[in-house]
Formats: structure tokens, sequence, C-alpha cells
């Protein structure tokens, strides 16, 4: 910062002790005011726990911390200035504070990407388990047909309990016909020694799997109901769907994924169940786990993961009539 605006914040804080007020100043002038401010740290109340059941050995908290709003992905239909915003307000200090609240109120595991590009995500995990936190890692990986194994490696390296192949490359090698390379990325991982899965939009990427058994441990799978107002937008579902005519597919589609998932005897971790803020926690976690989810995985900002706790555990206590058992 220039020291004309240090010495004009100096200024502006003697005015205000002189006079007591802020009337008549610019909106740039309390601006640079409020840079000035020293903000409390947030701090999360209590300490909660949450139920949790198990992946191959690993056990995992029924509400998975989501990491595409700590990457700064803002599923924001057409707002385009929600992802920067999301990146200026998630620093390094800010996620490693969000872990620490999360862990605080039962969650035990996150998923967070492992980008070839960005190790963020890496260097506050090792931050937070330096500070004994005990957080448990679910890589969110992007092997492509030319490197199956770098990125996975890379994250198991560190300390992932698990990692699974992230929805839209999944969806893409699937439509492409590459089943065999989603066989051999989850063999690779399993070689590896922990858990291996398979994320998706797109409910042909599961059919697909299951039909040729790929064998993952676990399914990353999109799942929520279509009372929002972009639920009609066809995205990259257009096309996967047998059997449903155009006027009500869209309407059908989230018991197509119920109907399917009762037939998958792995364990199921549904995303994307609020919408993208679109539904609240009570309806959006209601409906994943009575449609027979055994895990949500929620991007949250850290003022609001002890009321998400608080919202699953009252759903989870409440024993939900599910479309499947648990499987998990």
């Amino acid at each position: 910062m220039s020291e004309k605006k240090v010495d004009r914040r100096s200024f502006l804080k003697k005015s205000l002790a002189t006079s007591g007020a802020a009337i008549g100043l610019s909106l740039e002038d309390k601006a640079l005011l409020a840079q000035g401010e020293s903000k409390p740290k947030f701090k999360a109340k209590g300490n909660q726990k949450l139920p949790t059941g198990t992946i191959g050995k690993v056990k995992i908290s029924r509400i998975i911390g989501g990491g595409n709003l700590v990457a700064g992905y803002g599923h924001s239909r057409d707002l385009i200035y929600v992802s920067p915003l999301l990146k200026h307000y998630f620093t390094f200090d800010k996620i490693l504070e969000t872990l620490e609240i999360s862990e605080e109120n039962g969650i035990n595991t996150v998923v967070l990407n492992n980008l070839k590009s960005d190790n963020l995500a890496i260097e506050v995990l090792k931050a937070h388990w330096k500070n004994d936190g005990k957080m448990q890692w679910l890589a969110q990986c992007n092997p492509d047909l030319n490197d199956h194994t770098t990125n996975i490696k890379q994250a198991v390296d560190v300390g992932a309990v698990g990692a699974f192949i992230q929805g839209g490359v999944a969806d893409n090698m699937i439509r492409l016909g590459h089943v065999d390379v989603v066989k051999e990325i989850v063999a690779f991982t399993k070689d590896l020694g922990v858990i291996a899965g398979v994320g998706g939009h797109s409910l042909r990427t599961t059919m697909t799997c299951e039909k040729e058994n790929v064998d993952a441990d676990f399914y990353m799978k999109t799942f929520h109901s279509t009372k929002y107002w972009s639920a009609r937008r066809p995205d990259q579902e257009k096309d996967v769907i047998d059997n449903y005519a155009a006027d009500n597919y869209w309407d059908k589609y989230p018991q197509k994924t119920m109907d399917f998932m009762k037939t998958v005897k792995r364990p199921w971790i549904a995303y994307k169940v609020l919408a993208a803020g679109a539904l609240h926690p009570k309806d959006g976690f209601k409906f994943a786990f009575e449609g027979g989810a055994d895990f949500c995985c929620v991007g949250m900002f850290d003022f609001q993961v002890v009321q998400d706790v608080e919202i699953a555990n009252k759903i989870l206590a409440s024993k939900p009539k599910r479309q499947r058992p648990w499987l998990a």
C-alpha cells in the first residue's frame, strides 16, 4: 500500500477520534478505514459429533467437507463475479480455519482437488496436520488419457486416504468409450492401498461402471431435487437417460437416479446436494439421505459449518425413510 494511503488512513483515524463520528466520509474513506481494522477470528461454538460410515477400512463422517468453494469454483450460473470472490475469501488461513472448525464439529473427511497446476490444497493440509489436525483427505483427482497415475500417486504420497476420478473427467472418459481407462485408474488406486472411487455428473457414468465391473470402492454422484430455477437446464445430462421424453426428462431424473442406485451395492457419496446453494440444507440433506445416499459432500463457508452439522444430525437422528439400505 502506498505511503499516501497510510498517511491518509492515519489522518482519518485521528480526525474521527477527535470528532467521534464518521459523518461525511466518502465510500472510499470508509473502505480505507475498514482495511486497517483488525477483525476477530470466527470461533465455532462447542464440539459436535456426526454419525459415520465405513468405506473399505476408512471411517468417514456422514457429512464430508466439499472442496469447490475453497478452490474458487462457484457454480453460480450466470453470475461471473462469484468465483473470483471465493478465491479472495478463501485465503490460505481461511481454508485452514475452515478445516479446524469442520473437525471441531464432527466432520472428519474433506474432498479437495489435487490439481497439477495448483498445490494449495496440499500445502493447507500439510499445515493442518502439522497443527495436530486429523482431517482425512479424499482426493479429487484429474487423471487424463495420457497420464493415468501421476495425479493420484501424488495425493496418496502426501497422505490421502482415498482418491476418485473427478466427475467431469470420468463423464468424458465414459462418453468417449474409455471405460477400460477408468478401470485401470481404479485398480491402480487400490494397489496404492487406499480406497478408490469414480465421480460423475452423468448417471450414464455410474451405470457403465457397474455394467463393466469397474469395481470401484465407492461412487461420487450428483443428487438433488429439481426445486430450483435452473433445474431444467440440460448441462451434461441431456443425452444420458433412455426412455424419457424431453418434456418429462428433468422431473423424472432424480427418481431415475434413486431407482438405479437402489441396485448398486457400493457406498454412494452424493454431491451437489444443495444445488449450489439453491436448496436449504434441511431440504437437501433430507432428500439425499432419504434417496439412498450414504454420505453428503457439501461445500461450506466457515460460518455455515455449525448449523449444517446440527441440521444433518437432526435428520440422521430421525432415521430417514430411505430408498436403499445403508451401504457404509
